[in-house]
């Protein structure tokens, strides 16, 4: 044998023992990711404390909240005025007074609630345990139980689920003066007497798809009028809703989320009720092609206060109605050439979390938000529809009014008031009848105050990408008293977790500051090359990259990937002229921009693979995810589109904002379909969808599925059935499974 064989057989045994080696490492390596990723799954459980729910008390500032887990549940009373914080309870004379009577000692060490009713001028507690309900004098702490017949009455006393709505159960609505309860039944209004007793029939002209609702009933403030909807969806197509895992199938027709664009809307029509008469008018709201919204009653229930939206969203209307005839007036009109707010305009959203429409107490005037300068700021008028004074200005948004204190002359908000760090939200007030502005919270990030109901305290929770949860108190002018809860990120350390990098890059146009983040893997190092993943959303109805504490982790970036997230040019909170980018031009920006953020970070970071580049969206998220694959295949070689759209003409006000109605504007229509462009993939694209989604309609993927196939160009699909737009349970697990599987197979970290 020559003598170079044997060397030649050692030198490849001793590489396959190192190929092996090698590839045992990395599977140990791999193992040890994916455990990382499903803890990640669940980053909140590591994160303790850092909220609170305050109860407010009738003093108008003093709260109280619960703390810690179920077995040893504190309960804290915090006085502002006195600044001081202690136990509400003496847990030990509780748990001592209520064992005779359950038997045996309260499970676990601490107050054995979380949730209770004073009683009697804060003299006593009502509190449940199980399905027994009991009282503690305060006092004495003597506890007795409450008998079935109390709770019974009790509850027939509280709303009852009348529908299901988009947004959830839809409950009776309660009078002012506590005598009835709204309720519809077989498509009509009832009266539901709230202290017993038949109920009264209001309407008998519902049907099904014109019928009366009390989603957005309001009563008058002495309870004496009523208006509510009467919703007329005949001309709306439906969506068939197919349920396949049956022994037959069958189909059940759901009313669509939003009309189809160029279809005919809802028709909703306002009607006002006299509760003792009997009687009811229409307020008169017009009858073109429009978004109708109650607004409110003025302080003295002399008018109702109406939103009537253009279909095209250029004009909004203020209408004052009178309750006894329905005859309507025009306060006041807003406008703009391209389009108002946006499809983020849903005035339910706007009234519960404050901003466009806010009355004050004197009954004479109210505060409207307008983007009339090309910012949202806050303006003073009366109810004649004269400009007072004009509240807040500058080159920056004000992003919600949280409260108004007249009688010491302040209306408080939120804004992105630091230029060099636009999407920071911090509480700022400004004076009501004279010049003053002030910001009132300083730390980075996002601030979410809420009053106390004196308008004295507010309590102040807080955070940032890198800065745990807290909440403060303080007072009204911002200066802090204590902190009453601080997030504990100690088992943070078992997912040694990072915050992310955050950073700015230039537009397509090579202008625009762009903002976004970069999510790293825990095992991070920057002498390796790692896959891109791009999560990506786009939509012109909101921003995504995430500016809290609960967002500083990525599940995904654990597995081995970089993970980018981007707001761009055309989205929400930079103003006007930032989002204008997409009237007419709703899929022609986003990607450009996409695009090049990705090369300019990635040319500073060497350890961005850019050969391997992928990209995750969901619902219109999913219609980018797929239009970044067919416009820049180049650059995205893998994608993922969950509840996908693939075209824009089903999507209603999601769209005609932007892009008007098809039969006015159909090129810019066909520009942003995704259907025409099938041909241009060379990735691997997955589809997931769910087919009982009524958002993003099982069809737009079909129709996505069928453009593929007539290109000739291979896809994968996952299908769920009966799932909607939003995965619960098992289906979001797999949902999850899917979308690790397929990019660790095709990215390959």
């Amino acid at each position: 044998m020559p003598r170079g064989k044997p060397l030649a057989s050692l030198l490849l045994v001793a590489g396959l023992a190192v190929s092996i080696s090698f590839a045992f490492a990395q599977e140990n390596k791999q193992a040890e990711r994916e455990a990382i990723y499903y803890r990640y799954l669940e980053f909140a459980s590591y994160v303790k404390g850092g909220s609170i729910t305050p109860h407010w008390m009738a003093d108008g500032s003093s709260f109280w909240y619960a703390e810690g887990a179920p077995a040893n549940t504190v309960i804290w009373k915090v006085d502002p005025k006195a600044n001081t914080k202690a136990p509400l309870f003496d847990t030990a004379r509780l748990r001592q007074a209520l064992t005779p009577l359950l038997g045996h000692g309260p499970e676990g060490s601490g107050v054995p609630f979380r949730e209770f009713e004073f009683l009697g001028g804060e003299k006593a507690a009502r509190f449940r345990l199980g399905e027994r309900e009991f009282v503690l004098d305060l006092a004495e702490y003597t506890v007795r139980q409450e008998s079935a017949a109390a709770q019974q009455e009790r509850e027939r006393l509280r709303p009852r689920v009348v529908g299901r709505g988009f947004d959830g159960d839809i409950l009776e609505v309660l009078s002012p003066d506590r005598r009835w309860f709204a309720a519809v039944g077989e498509h009509n209004l009832w009266l539901r007497p709230m202290r017993g007793g038949p109920s009264v029939q209001l309407t008998t002209d519902g049907i099904a798809d014109y019928a009366w609702d009390v989603e957005e009933a309001l009563w008058s403030p002495d309870g004496s009028r009523l208006v509510t909807m009467k919703i007329d969806s005949r001309g709306v197509a439906k969506i068939p809703i197919v349920d396949w895992l049956g022994v037959i199938e069958t189909v059940e027709w759901a009313a669509p989320h939003r009309p189809t664009s160029g279809g005919p809307l809802r028709r909703t029509e306002l009607h006002i009720f006299d509760v003792n008469s009997r009687q009811r008018v229409q307020v008169d709201t017009g009858t073109a092609d429009q978004y109708t919204y109650v607004a409110g009653w003025r302080r003295d229930g002399s008018e109702l206060m109406v939103l009537r939206m253009s279909r095209d969203f250029k004009r909004l209307d203020l209408l004052a109605a009178d309750p006894a005839t329905g005859a309507t007036r025009i306060v006041l009109t807003d406008a703009q050439k391209t389009f108002l707010w946006g499809n983020f305009f849903n005035y339910r959203e706007w009234r519960e979390q404050g901003g466009l429409f806010t009355m004050l107490n004197d009954n004479q005037r109210f505060i409207w938000m307008s983007e009339r300068d090309g910012w949202s700021h806050l303006y003073l008028y009366d109810f004649d529809g004269k400009l007072l004074r004009r509240l807040t200005s500058g080159s920056w948004p004000v992003k919600r009014l949280v409260t108004v204190e007249e009688k010491r002359g302040w209306v408080y908000f939120t804004a992105h008031g630091d230029r060099q760090r636009p999407y920071d939200t911090h509480l700022h007030r400004a004076g009501l009848e004279q010049e003053a502005l002030e910001q009132l919270t300083s730390e980075p990030g996002r601030h979410a105050p809420v009053f106390s109901p004196s308008r004295k305290f507010f309590l102040d929770s807080h955070s940032s990408l890198d800065r745990p949860p807290a909440v403060d108190v303080r007072r009204a002018d911002g200066t802090l008293l204590q902190t009453v809860a601080r997030a504990d990120i100690e088992g943070l350390k078992a997912l040694r977790w990072a915050p992310p990098e955050e950073f700015t890059a230039k537009a397509a146009d090579g202008r625009t500051d762009l903002y976004g983040v970069i999510y790293k893997p825990f095992d991070f190092d920057p002498g390796r090359k790692y896959p891109v993943v791009e999560i990506i959303y786009a939509g012109a109805m909101t921003t995504q990259v995430p500016r809290t504490f609960f967002g500083s982790h990525s599940p995904l970036a654990q597995l081995g990937f970089m993970v980018v997230l981007l707001d761009g040019r055309g989205t929400t909170e930079r103003g006007k002229e930032f989002q204008d980018v997409v009237y007419g031009n709703l899929g022609r920006h986003e990607i450009p921009d996409h695009v090049a953020v990705l090369k300019q970070i990635a040319e500073q970071r060497p350890y961005m693979d850019m050969a391997r580049v992928g990209v995750y969206g969901g619902s219109f998220g999913g219609y980018f995810a797929i239009r970044a694959m067919l416009l820049a295949p180049d650059v995205y070689r893998v994608g993922i589109a969950g509840a996908p759209l693939s075209e824009v003409y089903g999507h209603g006000s999601r769209v005609e904002p932007y892009l008007g109605l098809p039969t006015d504007n159909p090129d810019a229509y066909e520009y942003a379909s995704n259907l025409r462009l099938a041909g241009n993939l060379e990735g691997k694209l997955l589809m997931i969808h769910g087919t009982a989604d009524i958002n993003a309609p099982f069809s737009q993927t079909m129709k996505m599925a069928d453009a593929l196939i007539r290109a000739d160009k291979p896809f994968d699909l996952v299908v769920l059935p009966g799932v909607a737009h939003f995965p619960s349970g098992e289906a979001e697990r797999y949902w999850f499974e899917v979308i690790r599987r397929y990019f660790q197979e095709h990215l390959k970290p």
